[in-house]
C-alpha cells in the first residue's frame, strides 16, 4: 500500500465539524476499500459530492471476441495504432477476463471532462508523453516511464502537455487493487529491505489546487460496463484537503533496483505490482547472470497455469528477433516457449542488456478483442522453426 500521505487542510480529529470562515462546515467523504475494513483516505471539499444535478447514460463498453480455431502464441504490431481520441475513451482494448483489461491508448486530446472508474484500479504505463493527472487528491505530473496507480473510485482527467511528444500508454483495469507484492511488506505495509524500490521512490499527489468556480461540470462514472454522466453545478475537484493510505500515486521504472545473480533469475524477481490474479513486472538494464558457464538468456519454460504477456519498450530484448517498439507477444498455457534460435549461442559472454519491458502473467486465460486480430503476425508461432 502507499504509505500514509496528506496535503491541505483537515481537522484534527476525523469525523468532527470542520468549519469554512464563514462558520458553514466543509463536507467529508470517507474514501476506503473492502467496506470499513482496509485502506481509506478522508476527503474534504466545499461542496457535497453528493449533491448531484443531472444523470444521463453516455456509453456501454462491449467487447467483441476474436475466437480462434486454434490455441497459438501471439505477437501483435501496436506500433501500427493510429493516434486519437483522450486518455480514458482512447484506450484500445486488445485482451481481458473477468480480472482486468489490459489496452494501448495514444491520446490526442486532453479530457473536457472528468472521469471515475467506480469498478476498477487502473494502471497507465506511460510509454511516451507527458504531462498532468489531475485529480481530487491534488496533481501528479507524470513523464515516461511512469506507472500510474488510480485506485478505484478517483476522480480524475489526463492534461497532455503542450510541448509533449505523441503520447503512448499501456492501460490496465483490474477489479480490484494493484500493490507493491506482499512478499516486500512488513506486516507494517513498509517496503522491507530485500524489495526492489522503497517508498521514496513513490511519487504522490504534492500540489492541491481547489477549485470553487460553479457552473455545470461532466463527471463520467463508470460501473458494470456502463459510463453515465453525471452533472454537477460545482468543479468536481473542490477539495480543500485529505490524508489517508488510499490515493492516486506513481512509480517510475527506472527506480526499479533488478535482482541479479550467479545463474539466470526467474521472473518473479522482476515483480513490481500484484492485482487480481496477475502480477506485473518489469524487465530493466541490468548486469547480466556472472556463472563462469551461464547462459543469460531465458530457459525454455511452460506456462502451465498462466498466461505471460510481454510488452517491449525500448532497446534489445535478447532472447526474441523480429520484435519492435511497442510490440506485445502472448505466450499463454500449455505451450513451451524461450529464446528463439541462436539467442542462446549469442548470449554467451553477454555481461548486461539494455531491454526496457513490462510483463503482465495473469492466472486466469486472457482473450482477445477484435481490435487485436488487426495487429497479430500470424507467422509468430513459427519464429522458432530453424533448418
Amino acid at each position: 500500500m502507499p504509505p500514509y500521505h496528506r496535503l491541505g487542510e483537515i481537522p484534527p480529529k476525523r469525523h468532527t465539524q470542520f468549519q469554512k470562515p464563514d462558520g458553514s462546515l466543509y463536507s467529508e467523504e470517507l474514501f476506503g476499500i473492502e467496506g470499513f475494513s482496509n485502506n481509506y483516505s478522508n476527503i474534504y471539499y466545499h461542496y457535497p459530492p453528493t449533491r448531484v444535478k443531472k444523470i444521463e447514460p453516455f456509453s456501454k463498453q462491449q467487447f467483441e471476441d476474436w475466437n480462434e480455431d486454434v490455441h497459438r502464441h501471439h505477437h501483435l504490431k501496436t506500433a501500427g495504432f493510429k493516434p486519437g481520441s483522450d486518455a480514458v475513451l482512447g484506450n484500445m482494448v486488445l485482451m481481458y477476463n473477468k480480472d482486468l483489461t489490459i489496452g494501448i491508448a495514444l491520446p490526442t486530446q486532453d479530457m473536457s471532462y472528468f472521469y471515475r472508474n467506480g469498478e476498477a484500479d487502473q494502471m497507465y504505463f506511460v510509454h511516451d508523453g507527458h504531462g498532468v493527472l489531475e485529480t481530487n487528491f491534488g496533481l501528479l505530473p507524470y513523464h515516461e516511464g511512469d506507472y500510474i496507480i488510480i485506485p478505484r473510485g478517483t476522480t480524475f482527467r489526463f492534461t497532455i502537455a503542450s510541448d509533449s511528444p505523441q503520447s503512448r500508454f499501456l492501460v490496465v483495469e483490474a477489479h480490484g487493487s494493484i500493490e507493491p507484492p506482499r512478499r516486500y511488506l512488513s506486516p507494517n505495509g513498509q517496503l522491507l529491505e530485500h524489495a526492489p524500490y522503497c517508498e521514496r521512490d513513490i511519487r504522490r499527489p504534492e500540489e492541491l489546487v481547489t477549485h470553487t468556480e460553479r457552473g455545470e461540470f461532466e463527471v463520467r462514472v463508470k460501473v458494470g460496463g456502463v459510463i453515465s454522466s453525471y452533472w454537477y453545478d460545482f468543479h468536481p475537484v473542490n477539495t480543500v484537503g485529505w490524508d489517508g493510505c488510499e490515493y492516486p500515486w506513481i512509480f517510475n521504472i527506472a527506480d526499479f533496483e533488478p535482482i541479479t545473480g550467479r545463474v539466470h533469475q526467474p521472473p518473479p524477481v522482476h515483480q513490481t505490482f500484484q492485482g487480481p490474479n496477475f502480477v506485473v513486472c518489469s524487465f530493466v538494464p541490468r548486469k547480466l547472470d556472472y556463472h563462469p558457464r551461464s547462459i543469460p538468456v531465458p530457459y525454455n519454460h511452460s506456462n502451465i497455469d498462466s498466461d505471460e504477456l510481454l510488452y517491449y519498450v525500448n532497446g534489445n530484448f535478447g532472447s526474441r528477433r523480429g520484435i519492435e517498439r511497442s510490440s506485445m507477444t502472448l505466450h499463454p498455457r500449455g505451450i513451451p516457449h524461450g529464446p528463439h534460435p541462436g539467442a542462446v549461442e549469442k548470449s554467451l559472454g553477454a555481461e548486461r542488456t539494455d531491454e526496457l519491458a513490462v510483463m503482465i502473467d495473469t492466472f486466469n486465460p486472457l482473450k482477445f478483442t477484435t481490435i487485436a486480430r488487426t495487429l497479430d503476425d500470424p507467422a509468430y508461432p513459427y519464429s522458432w522453426f530453424a533448418e
